[in-house]
């Protein structure tokens, strides 16, 4: 009879490990019989434990003051993206003792999810958690965009939130919603400024306005794997891995020869992948002995590398890699869109195109599944439209296909590979937008509004009844504003 496994969940706040500490997670796991761990969807660890050894590696964490949950999420980990600060582009001020700083801060654990993002990097995800701080260009400040638990109502605080205030503002906000629930948890309809009431009448925030909304630029999620060059003689280094798997003894080397080069941090991504910084270009021989060693590939295909699933998910992985073969027959290009992989109802994964499974089965007792994408093929928007309502698992990579092509033909004409900027430089192009005062969602005359069936190049005055197609706000509730073309 096989034993029955267990589910261990390690949180690393902000997606950071030092090597001491993962050595000691290893080795623990190790001498308990575990041969491989996972990194999840917010940069924690994971992996699977028999039966036969749940006592004795609960026994071994309490002594080693290793903080887990078994077989539970209900204390989410703080997604941050420390992990792109100073190896891709990133706002002025915000550098590593911010993090730290606001990290350090939390002296609780949250039950909700939090997001501290820089702004100007594409590789965390801006809206995957519940309460999602994005920097502003003022120094020290954030946007604060709350996505209410269970559904996808998105709430803009009405100023900018201080950095030393993060993490009391987070535990008042988690209060206030745990606690009343039937205002704002898993509610069809709730009133985010009724919430910013309950905050400010009890605390002494400070309070910024913001002097530019936050405006939604074009997603390209950077090439995160192999040795890349950065600064004055150091390099970083992505490991990325097929099956989602990092073997113990893989991954202890690559603590051992951290400690040994003098490298004090290690970080997960949202693509559950790792990565090490501060790499010494001599010392280079010795990453490329150990990848060697343990035949790591390091060159995937960027269509492999953008995509999300559920955390250990087998079904998921086995539909990718389908999926992503299908992509190499084809030839395809799938820049810059990404893909997610849901098989359950509710999991908040982050994606351009989204491969949903239902709950119901063809007449030949297959599992159907649907494709969508989001609004404006934006993966940090909220509003789905369909493109394949039913289809069988084996006609999923003929409608990403055509997907895509549907994809580029919407975006012929348009330099999709040059990032947009939130403040335009002198030899950029203003273009006038309407933007959505209470979550930003930008109308451009441009591109129109596929989801409300608005063809490209509709002036937004001859637009009858538009409402948001993010919060549903009605048209009057869109200001003029302007943004780099």
């Amino acid at each position: 009879m096989q034993s029955q496994k267990h589910i261990i969940k390690i949180n690393l706040p902000g997606g950071i490990v030092s090597p001491g500490d993962l050595f000691e997670i290893l080795n623990i796991a190790e001498k308990h019989f575990v041969d491989s761990v996972r990194f999840g969807n917010r940069q924690q660890l994971l992996f699977t434990i028999n039966e036969s050894q749940l006592d004795d590696i609960q026994d071994s964490f309490l002594v080693a003051d290793v903080d887990y949950e078994l077989n539970e999420d209900k204390y989410a980990n703080i997604v941050s993206s420390y992990v792109t600060e100073e190896v891709l582009y990133t706002s002025n001020w915000l550098r590593e003792g911010v993090y730290k700083d606001i990290l350090n801060g939390f002296t609780y654990k949250p039950e909700l999810k939090i997001n501290l993002v820089d702004y100007y990097q594409n590789l965390i995800p801006f809206f995957t958690g519940n309460f999602n701080f994005i920097s502003s260009d003022k120094n020290n400040f954030w946007y604060l965009y709350i996505r209410f638990p269970k559904t996808n109502t998105m709430y803009c605080w009405p100023s900018l939130v201080y950095s030393e205030d993060i993490p009391l503002i987070s535990k008042q906000l988690e209060k206030v919603i745990l606690t009343e629930k039937q205002l704002f948890y898993n509610q069809p309809n709730i009133d985010g400024f009724l919430l910013y009431q309950k905050i400010d009448a009890e605390n002494n925030f400070l309070h910024q306005p913001y002097d530019n909304p936050l405006v939604h630029t074009g997603f390209q999620l950077p090439y995160y794997e192999g040795f890349n060059k950065y600064g004055n003689n150091k390099l970083w280094l992505g490991i990325y891995r097929r099956n989602e798997s990092f073997s113990i003894p893989f991954l202890k080397e690559i603590c051992s020869l951290c400690l040994n080069t003098r490298i004090g941090q290690l970080y997960t991504t949202s693509w559950k992948s790792l990565v090490v910084k501060s790499i010494n270009n001599e010392d280079r021989k010795y990453w490329s002995t150990l990848l060697n060693k343990h035949r790591i590939n390091v060159r995937h295909a960027a269509n492999e590398l953008n995509w999300q699933l559920e955390d250990l998910c087998q079904e998921a992985i086995d539909i990718k890699l389908e999926l992503v073969k299908h992509f190499e027959e084809a030839d395809l290009r799938t820049y810059p869109l990404c893909f997610a992989i849901k098989t359950q109802p509710n999991t908040g994964l982050f994606g351009s195109v989204i491969i949903r499974k239902r709950n119901t089965i063809s007449k030949f007792g297959e599992a159907l599944f649907e494709v969508l994408h989001t609004h404006n093929f934006n993966p940090n928007a909220k509003q789905y439209v369909t493109f394949a309502p039913s289809i069988s698992r084996q006609q999923l990579g003929e409608s990403l296909v055509a997907l895509c092509d549907y994809f580029y033909n919407l975006h012929i004409g348009e330099s999709p590979e040059i990032t947009e900027k939130p403040k335009a430089k002198p030899s950029q192009t203003m273009v006038q937008v309407h933007q959505c005062k209470h979550c930003f969602t930008i109308y451009d005359e441009r591109f129109g509004d596929i989801v409300q069936n608005i063809a490209p190049n509709t002036q937004f005055e001859n637009v009858e009844n538009y409402h948001c197609p993010t919060c549903e706000a009605p048209k009057h509730d869109f200001v003029a504003s302007e943004m780099a073309s």
